[in-house]
């Protein structure tokens, strides 16, 4: 019985651990590295923040898609071309990275930091 609580214990660490560990297969990149690729047209800008906040402040060339809505208005977006991804933080366009993928999203790109990290 001792052993099962030592193996419940490791299964509750690597699922803490597996949420906080980037999305595999996608790319990360820092907002220095979005400024050079905002100008490629083969390319979807996707902000996941709420209307609110994508409102005072964004990037031109980022359509607000936020990350509630993002499941249903997928079919907007074309899976042959890159998705860029952002949000406030890093947070929320992760998630939204990991949607991507089990939606059958093949090049995503998440922004590290978000827009907190823009300048």
């Amino acid at each position: 019985m001792e052993y099962l609580k030592y193996i419940i214990f490791v299964l509750v660490i690597l699922l803490i651990l597996s949420r906080m560990l980037p999305t595999k297969g996608v790319r990360q990149i820092s907002t220095s590295e979005l400024k050079k690729e905002l100008a490629n047209k083969n390319k979807q800008f996707i902000d996941v923040r709420t209307p609110g906040e994508f409102k005072a402040n964004n990037i031109r060339g980022f359509k607000n898609i936020p990350l509630h809505q993002l499941a249903q208005k997928a079919n907007e977006l074309s899976k042959e071309k890159e998705v860029i991804v952002i949000c406030q933080s890093g947070m929320r366009s992760d998630k939204a990275s990991k949607l991507l993928k089990k939606l059958g999203f093949k090049d995503i790109t998440n922004v590290k930091g978000g827009m907190s990290a823009w300048s």
